[in-house]
């Protein structure tokens, strides 16, 4: 094949195939970088613990196979760090700001792909929205790093104390959970100003970025002295409302299961920093600040559910997300009273968004299902080697790899050549997303499809 239909064929793509083909491009680009012999400190990196450290990063998870802090070299990190802010921001904003940078325009094609990764509605101009997210974003990024440089400079000293600041200031925005300390922020439990700034980092980085900027400009107009007219889209009501929700309801679990547990012997504030803290990494972060391995069953299965939600569209954070959530409890809300139609705030849904809310949902338990028992039969060839935890340790990871989160009960280190290769699938089909994996394989081309009698099935 020339050069030319290469190139014919790259351009033919769908949105889908084309955002999947993007992740996948610098997935690549990357593992071959930390493959270098100066990506890592002392042996090289195999090319599958590379691939896995990239696919880590540019999916934004946060689960490792080698440690960030002591075995990869400042290039490694950078590499890492690089694939960070690429796959928060999506490889599309990037893109589509360079082609206004160099003013070639953005066609019908990069407008598409730009729609199924960032908007829900119409907006006037692509450019201004591109240039707000990476403008917003160095922001709050710079923010963030200045205030965990404030406790990270006096301990460590300038450069290594501001090059760890900046570090986990992106890794935070970015719902990424990559930490340059073995035991991620643990040590840091107890001081306010490192916990307050990685959780509203996590925050900001998993409610989307359209979401900030509707926050922002009412804001602004507040500021001014006057009523704000920007009005919060039904979107950004249900990812704010529902955030909030999960957030309590994490923390007031954790509180109220691990108080003689996991929290036993702590003060009331380091407990309550901890819980927080947890509640808000476990949606898609992938930082802790308690060894997981204390929590009670209950607890690991509450953040199960969380990591499983995961953030919100738009966002750098994986997971179902949050609007299916909603979604759900208004369908059976709506049904219970007869409603054939779903609403909220007054609000009609379109069948539409109800459909792919539906199918997310239970393509997700489907995928995770198939991967645990995967995990299962690779990790765990014959009796002998199965122990008494290890079906939770693995639901755990897969739940953790496909909502992009991080988090780990143990299983990661004891992945074979198998268990990482099904991981690292987990990890890219939580990045890109179910519904857009199956928009490019399926390639709605057909526009009316064909309809057949109607007969009714027994159900229940």
């Amino acid at each position: 094949m020339n050069t030319s239909a290469i190139t014919a064929r790259i351009r033919n793509l769908s949105p889908a195939q084309a955002l999947i083909s993007y992740y996948a491009a610098a997935i690549l680009a990357g593992s071959l970088l930390l493959r270098l012999p100066w990506a890592a400190r002392g042996e090289p990196l195999s090319y599958l613990d590379a691939l896995f450290t990239a696919t880590s990063a540019q999916c934004v998870t946060g689960l490792i196979v080698v440690d960030t802090g002591t075995r990869l070299s400042l290039f490694g990190q950078g590499v890492v760090l690089l694939l960070i802010q690429i796959g928060g921001l999506g490889i599309m904003t990037f893109s589509v700001y360079l082609f206004i940078y160099l003013r070639l325009g953005l066609s019908a094609r990069g407008r598409g792909i730009l729609h199924e990764t960032l908007l829900h509605t119409p907006i006037a101009s692509v450019q201004d929205l591109i240039r707000n997210i990476i403008l917003m974003t160095l922001v709050i990024e710079a923010i963030g790093a200045l205030l965990l440089a404030l406790v990270f400079v006096p301990e460590f000293g300038f450069s290594t104390g501001l090059y760890t600041a900046v570090f986990h200031s992106i890794s935070a925005f970015c719902n990424a959970g990559f930490s340059t300390f073995p035991d991620s922020l643990v040590r840091f439990r107890n001081e306010a100003l490192v916990n307050g700034t990685v959780i509203a980092l996590i925050i900001l980085g998993g409610i989307g970025f359209l979401v900030i900027r509707e926050l922002v400009q009412a804001a602004g107009e507040w500021k001014n002295g006057r009523k704000p007219r920007t009005r919060l889209s039904l979107h950004s009501k249900i990812v704010l409302i529902t955030t909030l929700l999960l957030i309590v309801y994490g923390m007031v679990v954790i509180g109220g299961l691990e108080i003689h547990d996991g929290l036993a012997g702590m003060k009331a504030a380091e407990g309550f920093w901890t819980a927080l803290f947890q509640s808000v990494t476990a949606r898609t972060a992938g930082f802790n600040t308690v060894e997981l391995n204390s929590f009670r069953v209950p607890t690991l299965f509450m953040l199960i559910f969380l990591m499983f939600i995961g953030a919100s569209p738009g966002s750098a954070g994986g997971g179902v997300k949050t609007t299916s959530l909603a979604l759900f409890f208004a369908i059976f809300y709506s049904r219970l009273k007869g409603n054939p139609h779903t609403s909220l705030f007054h609000r009609k849904i379109p069948d539409e968004a109800i459909t792919k809310a539906l199918a997310l949902v239970m393509l997700a338990f489907i995928l995770i299902g198939l991967a645990v028992f995967g995990l299962l039969v690779v990790q765990s060839p014959d009796l002998a080697g199965e122990q008494q935890r290890e079906f939770l340790n693995y639901v755990f990871e897969a739940f953790s790899a496909f909502g992009t989160v991080g988090l780990t009960l143990g299983a990661t280190a004891q992945l074979n050549a198998m268990g990482k290769g099904i991981i690292i699938v987990l990890m890219f089909l939580g990045r890109v997303g179910l519904l857009t994996l199956a928009f490019a394989i399926a390639d709605r081309a057909r526009r009316y499809p064909p309809h057949y009698a109607e007969e009714n099935i027994m159900i229940g």
